[in-house]
């Protein structure tokens, strides 16, 4: 069997062949005179889990601002980050090829290998590989657009690294790790950022950068990629909203059930049941937060860390202050706007060191959220690792208030982008499709897309949980997750069992063996890359 899933296309004709548009590039304004392109603003969260915003389902953090967005725009409920860590997804979005294609498969520079594991790590590339096109930034570039990345670049320690990726401006422009060097309080200690107000928080002058940079480039068409830090860790909250959500918390009722609950690693010879873990808790050599027997962790359940609704709620103003400044610079009916997070959210804590235990008294500086009803978290290939928020507002081409339950990937960033502003990618293979036909007045369900399966690669230990290395592919509603260590499987029907709790993979051997197999064609070609066995392997006492 043979998995198409690149193209090697003109962005252009599938759009227009599948909506009956107009390219705004082309489009003629009353006087005959071309219309401005339209700008576009892409706003992307780091950890910021599924089930975090109002508009996803949280009842506790308060996000209007993007809940307003959701409403005048396309809300998509089964969205994908191509990795359920930041730096692989970040590559595919650019790029529209999925991180095993670029050989950028971890977060940079990556987890270093330790004895426990049975095999190796492989070796990700440290940088988004270079080239003609190879980000949709370039091409807008090349089109005459001003672009800018504010905030995290993360995909690579080149000084000219996002120069060369189609940007022309990036801040902070000397800091291109994944997190902030200090904290979110100024002083930043950050290269190519100067301090604030001592106090000032990141990603309020994030946000005041980005507005800078639309004013200044108000008479002509551009591109925000506002990449914040937040919600990452650490976690910090602005003071103000930190004492609004402790007393909320002391108004709401008590949570019901456990806090946390454990999870084991389903690659084992003998994983341990649901009912088996829930037992174990209750277990004194089960108490502490760290890795624990069996290679289990412990998972967040509730979503009650007030530091982490501040961070949460900071973001919802940061989107509020761009969409505001857009509408007094009269753009907003101009602009396309694009709401994305990296990966689900970290509910299990980051064991980078498997030694490291986390004090009781540190655990909101851990844990910051809950991903209910979604299992997992950043790091995992559960849903809650790779499910996450997806907002699109297209000005004047689409209906307001759209809820779309399309599979879609951050691979289509790319095609998507260049499609609805009527760009060419070239010669560009991309893994990616174009998402116009679910956006646009006449194309509001899942069938009008290819129906095609959409696919995940970590051969890499995670640093939030000690489940095997593995693959997923998700095909309709049906997701199958492969791991490395024993080839075990996972198969889940997403439509009936959204929280992954009943593994089909037994009772449905043809399916299991079907997904199975067009896992294994994709990866031979794109060339992913396989891993060996660790010589230096210890096998746990």
């Amino acid at each position: 069997m043979r998995i198409m899933t690149t193209t090697n296309v003109k962005i252009l004709p599938l759009g227009l062949a599948l909506s009956g548009m107009m390219p705004f590039a082309q489009a003629k304004s009353a006087n005959g005179e071309e219309a401005r392109k339209p700008n576009v603003v892409f706003i992307l969260a780091d950890d910021l889990g599924w089930s975090d915003l109002g508009c996803y389902g949280s009842r506790f953090y308060e996000t209007p601002r993007i809940d307003q967005l959701a409403n005048e725009g396309v809300r998509f409920t089964n969205a994908y980050a191509a990795c359920h860590v930041c730096s692989p997804t970040r590559a595919s979005i650019l790029s529209g090829q999925y991180p095993a294609r670029l050989g950028l498969t971890d977060w940079l520079p990556g987890r270093k290998n330790f004895p426990f594991q049975k095999l190796k790590n492989v070796s990700s590339a440290q940088h988004l590989p270079y080239g003609e096109n190879s980000t949709f930034p370039a091409v807008m570039q090349a089109n005459g657009y001003k672009t800018a990345i504010i905030g995290k670049w993360h995909l690579g320690e080149d000084p000219a690294s996002c120069e060369r990726q189609g940007f022309d401006l990036h801040i902070p422009s000397g800091w291109l790790k994944g997190w902030p060097a200090k904290g979110y309080f100024s002083p930043y200690g950050m290269a190519g950022l100067e301090d604030g107000p001592e106090g000032e928080y990141l990603t309020d002058r994030m946000t005041d950068e980005a507005i800078r940079f639309m004013t200044e480039n108000r008479d002509k068409p551009f591109l925000l990629y506002l990449s914040h830090y937040a919600v990452h860790d650490p976690i910090q909250g602005r003071p103000d909203l930190v004492e609004k959500y402790e007393q909320k918390l002391k108004q709401i009722p008590q949570w019901k059930g456990v806090p946390y609950i454990l999870e084991g690693n389903p690659d084992d010879k003998d994983p341990l049941s649901a009912k088996e873990r829930n037992v174990l808790l209750k277990e004194k050599p089960y108490e502490s937060f760290s890795v624990l027997p069996n290679r289990t962790v412990k998972i967040k359940q509730y979503q009650d860390n007030v530091q982490f609704a501040a961070m949460v709620e900071i973001l919802d103003e940061s989107v509020g202050r761009i969409l505001d400044k857009l509408q007094e610079l009269g753009l907003d009916n101009n602009t396309i706007v694009i709401f994305f997070s990296d990966n689900g959210g970290m509910s299990a804590a980051n064991f980078g060191n498997p030694d490291r235990v986390v004090q009781p008294g540190n655990l909101d500086k851990s844990f910051s959220t809950s991903n209910l009803p979604l299992r997992g978290g950043k790091g995992w290939l559960y849903e809650g690792g790779i499910r996450v928020s997806l907002i699109v507002k297209w000005p004047q081409q689409m209906e307001a208030g759209i809820v779309n339950d399309a599979p879609v990937i951050s691979t289509d960033f790319y095609p998507t982008i260049l499609d609805m502003l009527g760009l060419s990618s070239g010669t560009h293979i991309t893994d990616g499709i174009s998402l116009v036909p679910l956006l646009t007045k006449q194309g509001t369900t899942r069938k009008k897309i290819p129906d095609r399966p959409i696919f995940w690669h970590f051969p890499h230990y995670s640093n939030h949980g000690m489940q095997s290395p593995g693959g997923a592919v998700r095909s309709g509603n049906y997701k199958l997750i492969e791991y490395f260590e024993n080839n075990t499987v996972q198969l889940f029907d997403l439509s009936d069992d959204p929280g992954e709790l009943t593994d089909l993979s037994k009772a449905q051997p043809k399916k299991t063996n079907e997904l199975r197999e067009i896992l294994h064609t994709w990866r031979k070609e794109i060339n992913a890359q396989i891993m060996e066995p660790n010589p230096e392997y210890v096998q746990a006492k």
